[in-house]
């Protein structure tokens, strides 16, 4: 079974596609592709909130994306391995999505998840591509596929980009999906521990940073990413 979609948007655990690339994903959305969004684990070793409250954060972040399929691949949170059996497993939800481009985490993070998991998604992506892989979807056999891009987004780290997304327009629902996890970020009422991201710096930091990527390409907010390979381009349309 294929569930074609332009973008797949893979992230560690859910609130990294949020906070990594929500608004090139809306303004890819607004351009009329089409997205689908992978969660590899289920957060369930975050300090704050629990296994429940991180599933219902995901699905309210989702509504506001205007309800694309979103996924959980379940592997264990902190622990999960870039080993044959987890590349199996995204390189099937590769294969049932097809996408053109992949999102996926940073290629080095303060959480130790983040670098792990974009490593693991680049080598499912080129594996996929391998006809003697095999992979199966309700015991059917599913066809080798190729993203023709994978873009790392930039997380707690200054990570220089090697290009940058305005999204001005969609700064405002950045914010907005982002603060669905509400356990996760500052909240003066919250008795639960404290972490480096639920403080209220980090919360402000959503909107700066992008307004800082922005100041470099001289637009009002931006998104970062790295590449895997250097970017092909047939004319400059779209160049500000």
């Amino acid at each position: 079974m294929i569930v074609k979609k332009d973008i797949l948007a893979i992230g560690a655990h859910p609130d990294d596609i949020e906070l990594g690339c929500s608004g090139t994903l809306f303004s890819l959305l607004e351009q009329g592709k089409t997205i689908a969004l992978l969660d590899l684990t289920q957060g369930e070793l975050g300090t704050r909130g629990t296994e429940i409250t991180r599933k219902d954060e995901a699905k309210q972040a989702q509504v506001l994306f205007g309800n694309p399929i979103r996924e959980n691949a379940a592997l264990r949170d902190g622990f999960f391995r870039n080993d044959e059996e987890n590349q199996l497993k995204i390189i099937s939800y590769i294969r049932k999505f097809q996408p053109e481009i992949v999102f996926c985490n940073a290629i080095q993070d303060r959480h130790p998840d983040h670098a792990r998991a974009s490593q693991l998604v680049s080598d499912a992506c080129f594996l996929s591509g391998l006809p003697k892989v095999e992979t199966y979807l309700h015991g059917e056999k599913q066809l080798h596929w190729r993203p023709k891009h994978v873009f790392h987004y930039i997380q707690w780290q200054n990570i220089k980009p090697d290009f940058c997304i305005d999204i001005s327009r969609f700064i405002t629902q950045k914010v907005d999906v982002c603060l669905a996890y509400k356990t996760q970020f500052f909240n003066e009422d919250s008795d639960e521990n404290a972490t480096p991201i639920s403080t209220k710096n980090f919360k402000e930091s959503i909107r700066y940073r992008a307004q800082d990527l922005g100041r470099l390409i001289g637009v009002e907010a931006a998104e970062g990413f790295t590449v895997e390979k250097p970017l092909c381009f047939t004319n400059f349309d779209g160049f500000l």
